[in-house]
């Protein structure tokens, strides 16, 4: 499985001069091994998600240095009455490859439910594009340990209807809600059983095939101190990071983590 890096910018930075300052500083830290996607797993993938004001200018400062960019949402719809929604349409044509679909801030701040995310998840894929599936617990879940109760309900349900062949340009990021901006940070052999576990739930809905193949990320509080252990596990396949990737040096030492 080839490794894929994504930065979420969230509502970052303040100004599109930030933003492409940032995206220029990035693009100076890539080291040999990051490419764009292709079947080589000794190369990584790194994804970046600036907002949406950002993209096309974002997506000109790093594309030569390989770099993919991505939208943090879109809403199900093609067209229409939808006033401040965008659809995957609109982020497809300005060269959008990845959006992220059911992060935790989309689930709890803007009440987005499973069946909206399922909505996102199959017309991000019927366009030509790549979700980043998010599901995790939040703490009360993880203290009443009922997290991979939680983690399988939102896969089976986020994934209602995608195909097995479809799941090909689907990968998942396991972020732990309470580990999200909180500095707290899901212990990397515990993540790795997460991801161990969500590989059965995907050998359930699909096949084994479909399980090993599948790429999983880590998401939560992810730091230059604690992405080579992460990344030492066998079942981990990249990291969804949020703070720290709107610090080129922190995110560039992340992409470049320690094999």
């Amino acid at each position: 499985r080839q490794p894929i890096m994504a930065g979420n910018w969230k509502m970052n930075p303040a100004t599109e001069q930030e933003a492409l300052s940032l995206a220029g500083a990035l693009t100076k830290l890539l080291g040999e091994e990051t490419c764009a996607v292709d079947d080589s797993e000794d190369c990584t993938e790194v994804v970046i998600f600036p907002p949406h004001p950002f993209i096309s200018k974002v997506k000109d400062e790093v594309q030569e240095a390989g770099i993919t960019v991505g939208a943090q949402s879109i809403f199900f719809e093609d067209t229409g009455a939808y006033t401040g929604s965008v659809s995957a349409s609109m982020v497809k044509s300005i060269g959008v490859e990845y959006v992220l679909c059911g992060h935790s801030e989309r689930r709890t701040l803007f009440n987005d439910d499973d069946m909206a995310i399922n909505l996102k998840v199959k017309k991000v894929l019927a366009s030509g594009m790549k979700p980043i599936l998010c599901i995790g617990e939040t703490k009360e879940e993880y203290d009443l340990k009922i997290k991979n109760e939680v983690c399988a309900m939102q896969l089976s349900k986020d994934l209602v209807g995608v195909t097995k062949e479809q799941m090909k340009d689907v990968v998942i990021a396991y972020e732990p809600v309470w580990a999200i901006g909180t500095g707290l940070v899901c212990g990397a052999d515990e993540a790795n059983d997460t991801h161990g576990f969500l590989r059965t739930v995907l050998a359930n809905l699909y096949d084994d095939e479909v399980a090993q193949a599948t790429r999983i990320q880590y998401g939560g509080s992810v730091t230059p101190d604690s992405v080579d252990g992460l990344m030492s596990m066998p079942e981990i396949d990249g990291c969804l990071v949020g703070g720290a990737s709107l610090d080129a040096d922190k995110f560039g030492r992340i992409i470049n983590y320690v094999k």
